[in-house]
């Protein structure tokens, strides 16, 4: 990586940083804290919340035709999310364990918390569930997915790819033949010790 990417890959994580810090602002002007991983609101906003709830019947009667004949389909989706989900668990357990490499814990992927909230009716809430672990498991099978590339590929694509993963900026350059062949052992050294950078 250039002197100059190592810069811009520097101020990313300064701005990823700050927009953590503001999301906590933002959490506190909400009237909510995270603690030990669960959620706790200050006194008298869950009653508010459940005030502003809509009813099963409400919600149901201003969902379009189109939402109600789709949701069948969409929620089709849970058989390849579930099976995906396991076989990931399992590839990993099995390769990463034999390869030296830290297993992607699921719960820093997947997070349940969304159908908790008092203003989601139960369709609503199960509908956030439903979301929040369909993309949780895409989260983690790309995190399982990034350190399998990393371990036998750390290549960049000629290609520009879109919303590539964390640890792909510091990959070496396609066609860096001479980088592949003395740096490969550091890329899966570093991941040993659970690094993106082998830098």
């Amino acid at each position: 990586m250039t002197g100059r990417m190592e810069e811009l890959a520097h101020e990313i994580v300064r701005l990823q940083q700050e927009l953590d810090r503001e999301i906590e602002r933002r959490r506190k002007a909400l009237g909510w804290s995270l603690k030990t991983r669960l959620v706790e609101f200050e006194h008298g906003i869950v009653a508010e919340h459940k005030r502003l709830r809509m009813g099963v019947t409400q919600f149901i009667a201003q969902s379009s035709f189109r939402t109600l004949a789709t949701a069948p389909v969409i929620y089709s989706l849970i058989v390849p999310f579930v099976l995906i989900d396991l076989w990931t668990s399992l590839y990993q357990a099995i390769c990463f364990r034999d390869y030296g490499i830290p297993r992607v814990r699921r719960r820093d992927h997947i997070a349940l918390d969304r159908g908790h909230l008092a203003y989601l009716n139960w369709i609503e809430a199960l509908n956030c569930t439903y979301c929040s672990y369909g993309n949780g498991v895409v989260s983690y099978v790309r995190e399982v997915a990034a350190r399998t590339e990393q371990y036998w590929c750390p290549i960049k694509h000629a290609l520009k790819v879109s919303s590539a993963h964390e640890r792909y900026s510091a990959f070496l350059e396609y066609g860096d033949a001479e980088g592949y062949r003395a740096r490969l052992e550091s890329f899966r050294e570093a991941l040993r010790s659970d690094k993106a950078d082998p830098s």
